[in-house]
């Protein structure tokens, strides 16, 4: 008898194009599962602006509660129309994304950055550009530790803490020797800036070194931040896997972006690597609400990130069928401009 698989999964198609980009990636997901006999069950969740304004919600513990029983999230984009006012800003992304991955102890966030066949880079040599950057979620600057004393007067003093736990680094350090030691390369590299950061510098540079003890295969190396973007722009192909801090990561990941053709290829994945909450994986864009409900944006970022949450979950096979896909249908259509319904179609049938 053939085993069948199932997986329980949450859709947040959000606001602006990401109704659009997820509906084709939800497609696509459940296609490749349905070609390795798995069963995908979805339910949707109606959380962004929308849903703000019809209610004056965002996530409430309800829904956080009913998210953790998901086996994996789907998560289109968040984000209010900049060309109105009744959302202030900011707000749908801090009270729902950055809820969520806080809540949910994403402390992994993925990246891959690959340059497909057909995607066209900025660079005049980009060589084969085929990296992971791993990049800290929940600690850094962005853990929310500071505050304003003095506000609105000439004397304002304004403080981001950058909060580091070795707990927290070195749970991420593990994670990223782990997938180094599973690529062909077997690189890692730690990027900090241990020169002027010198104590989340030197505590990230000393779990780095003991950790690297316990994978001898892999090798390692490291980058201050400012060389790192040199050589993401110089040479992108020497890196395999790279760890970093919150911040850092978000800079280096939007360069890699830029530089493997345009965000619209870039995916990313939320993890918590324990598998306590169910992991969430987007696209790396906004909601683009100019050109919302128009069919114009490009889903491919979406259906790569749902092939990330395949392969997060265990089906490799599922996984590595939407990437082949994905690059059939780049290398057949070089520079294409298609409706994003073209584009998931296209992808459909390459999957066979």
């Amino acid at each position: 008898m053939t085993e069948t698989r199932s997986i329980n999964l949450a859709v947040i198609p959000g606001d602006g194009i990401g109704p659009e980009v997820v509906a084709q990636a939800h497609r696509v997901l459940t296609r490749a599962a349905e070609l390795e006999n798995i069963t995908v069950t979805s339910t949707e969740y109606p959380l962004g602006a929308e849903h703000w304004l019809a209610t004056g919600q965002t996530l409430t513990e309800e829904t956080k509660t009913a998210l953790a029983q998901h086996d994996a999230i789907l998560f289109g984009a968040v984000g209010a129309d900049p060309r109105s006012s009744a959302v202030p800003s900011g707000l749908i992304e801090r009270e729902i994304l950055l809820n969520l991955r806080f809540s949910f102890d994403h402390y992994i966030n993925l990246r891959p950055s690959r340059l497909f066949p057909g995607a066209v880079s900025p660079l005049t040599n980009p060589g084969d550009i085929d990296f992971v950057v791993v990049r800290e979620g929940t600690e850094g600057p962005y853990a929310g530790n500071g505050g304003v004393l003095r506000a609105g007067t000439d004397a304002e003093i304004a403080t981001e803490v950058s909060v580091n736990t070795a707990y927290g680094i070195e749970r991420l350090v593990r994670y990223a020797f782990d997938l180094a030691a599973s690529r062909e390369k077997k690189k890692l590299t730690l990027i900090h800036k241990t020169n002027v950061l010198v104590n989340a510098g030197a505590l990230y540079n000393r779990i780095f070194n003991q950790v690297a003890k316990e994978y001898p295969q892999v090798t390692t190396d490291y980058l201050h931040i400012d060389a790192a973007t040199i050589f993401f722009t110089t040479d992108p192909a020497r890196f395999d896997v790279i760890v970093t801090d919150n911040l850092f990561g978000d800079i280096l990941t939007d360069q890699a972006g830029a530089i493997t053709g345009g965000i619209g290829y870039a995916a990313c994945g939320n993890i918590n690597a324990s598998g306590t909450y169910p992991s969430m994986f987007e696209p790396v864009h906004g909601s683009a609400p100019d050109i919302a409900g128009q069919n114009k944006a490009n889903p491919t970022a979406t259906v790569l990130a749902a092939a990330m949450l395949l392969r997060h979950l265990g089906y490799e096979a599922s996984a590595a069928r939407i990437e082949q896909a994905v690059e059939a249908d780049l290398a057949a259509n070089p520079g294409a401009t298609r409706a994003t319904d073209q584009i998931g179609d296209a992808i459909l049938a390459q999957l066979g």
